[in-house]
């Protein structure tokens, strides 16, 4: 008995502290892009252009958030498991597995084109730009890389979550409401952080105390 309450807090904390810690990476990974302060969208030449002048900084903003994508699992999984008896217990599935898939999708989306950029911050300007063609071919996701587009699939799972949960009232409306609003905003395209910021933002406003209930409160859902 012992030992299965202990797993059970333990599970429980987890959760709570994936909460906690995923919507403050976000922040934080967003704050540093280059350009805030003026948004435009970005083709493919202009994103490549933009990681090789910029700092080890937003490299490691997006090697953070390559491992954030494990917490957005658990908070899919945990919504999921919260809805499990209620009369949208589908729509907590569903959106729970295409989170899921938008998760891993986000993962491969930042070691392909992100990380795998850092390794070139040592070649010369002429030795970068004669691998323009290659690079070029991968930000535009040309072959397989097109299933990098299932990215899309995370703002439209969480969305369906966000709105069974408000529908249910499993979760406080306006943390509900700051959810389905954050992640709607997330999928903003590149060059226009700002507003995927604010977006992080309000998942930050939305998902911290709901964390810190989690810890704290044993009574509350374990995941």
């Amino acid at each position: 008995m012992h030992a299965s309450n202990f797993l059970s807090s333990t599970k429980r904390i987890g959760a709570g502290l994936s909460f906690v810690i995923f919507p403050i990476v976000f922040v934080f990974a967003f704050s540093v892009h280059p350009g805030l302060l003026h948004p435009h969208f970005l083709g493919p030449s202009e994103l490549i252009m933009r990681v090789r002048g910029t700092s080890g900084l937003l490299h490691f903003g997006h090697a953070l958030v390559t491992l954030d994508t494990a917490l957005l699992v658990v908070v899919a999984l945990h919504f999921m498991k919260l809805l499990d008896n209620t009369a949208v217990a589908w729509a907590g599935f569903l959106g729970g597995a295409l989170a899921v898939l938008g998760s891993l999708a986000l993962a491969a989306d930042k070691g392909a084109l992100c990380l795998t950029m850092s390794a070139l911050t040592e070649l010369s300007d002429t030795a970068f730009m004669n691998m323009m063609p290659g690079l070029l071919a991968m930000f535009s996701k040309h072959g397989w890389l097109v299933l990098l587009w299932g990215i899309l699939l995370l703002p439209i799972g969480f969305g369906i979550q966000a709105i069974a949960l408000l529908k249910s009232k499993s979760l406080s409306s306006w943390q509900s409401l700051l959810f389905l609003v954050g992640v709607l905003l997330i999928g903003i395209p590149d060059g226009v952080e700002i507003v995927n910021l604010t977006a992080s933002l309000l998942l930050t406003i939305a998902f911290v105390p709901y964390g810190i209930q989690l810890i704290r409160t044993p009574s509350q859902g374990s995941s």
